[in-house]
């Protein structure tokens, strides 16, 4: 293995594992969580700025990337200019997602406190609008607005017709081209691409396990089966049935892919993780009054 495949692929064993082996007994598990989140996050940003191109990406934006930019298509960012000036609604467009996320976490959560798996989830929305559709989408528009290509990594999925579009084109554009790069192609070409879908998918359920069952001591197997039932609905919804009875396409389409995405949640985003991780942090981020979890482990 040359050197250069080492450096590329270091980061992302051993950042992860630091965080494993030396996170102190007492943090939260809420902080562990992010802290593993945020290693493997950090691998994978390492590999794709390493292994891009590097020719003529100027050191402001090549830091710009590895800390300001959530995407990780290393080579558009750094290297393709962007096609256009976003407009002044886009602008509003990304401020009113923020501003959701904000209502949905300072407003509606704190009056949920008898509740707690209900406001867990309303709280894990809202932290989804603040980041993934408010402040990523911002961001992307400031990168625009400087003339570099950095596209949202969320592109309207509630649109999405089909399971195949909503995980290919319109949810977590970032983890998508990674895993398509670094996954995908080098599956299919080895194993074919019904095989190479599988894996990634159990690739996607393995990851979250490790972000979300092992933080919560729980769960374990509900996000893996969540990313294989995703699978299996793209396979049948390829297939010839799948077809004839216009699963990529319209309504039907719409309705099968919302039905395969929203039904299975809970084994996603399961109870322990949203009583053991979410609820905590959102409390010690707005501590309610007689809070239970302000200090849980």
């Amino acid at each position: 293995m040359r050197a250069g495949t080492v450096i590329a692929w270091l980061p992302i064993v051993t950042l992860p594992m630091a965080a494993l082996l030396f996170t102190p007994d007492h943090w939260p598990r809420w902080a562990f969580m992010w802290l593993l989140a945020w290693t493997i996050f950090a691998g994978c940003k390492w590999l794709t700025w390493w292994t891009a191109p590097p020719y003529g990406a100027s050191v402001r934006r090549q830091l710009g990337y590895l800390v300001a930019w959530p995407g990780l298509d290393a080579a558009a960012f750094l290297h393709t200019p962007s096609p256009r000036v976003p407009p002044l609604s886009a602008w509003m467009f990304a401020l009113g997602k923020l501003g959701v996320g904000i209502v949905l976490i300072g407003g509606v959560y704190p009056r949920l406190n008898t509740v707690d798996l209900l406001r867990g989830w309303v709280g894990m929305f809202g932290i989804i609008f603040v980041l993934h559709f408010g402040l990523f989408h911002l961001l992307s528009l400031t990168w625009q607005g400087l003339g570099v290509r950095a596209r949202a990594i969320m592109d309207w999925p509630v649109l999405a017709v089909s399971v195949s579009e909503f995980w290919g084109k319109r949810w977590n554009l970032a983890f998508r081209d990674l895993t398509h790069r670094f996954l995908f192609r080098p599956l299919t070409t080895r194993f074919g691409a019904k095989t190479a879908l599988v894996l990634g998918f159990l690739f996607s359920g393995i990851m979250h396990e490790l972000v979300i069952s092992l933080p919560a001591h729980g769960g374990w197997g509900g996000p893996t089966t969540f990313f294989l039932l995703q699978a299996a609905a793209i396979l049948f919804e390829r297939s010839a049935v799948g077809q004839r009875l216009g699963l990529m396409r319209g309504f039907r389409g719409w309705a099968f892919a919302m039905l395969v995405l929203v039904g299975p949640l809970l084994l996603l985003f399961h109870p322990p993780f949203v009583y053991t991780i979410v609820v905590p942090f959102l409390d010690w981020i707005l501590p309610t009054p007689n809070c239970r979890w302000q200090t849980a482990g």
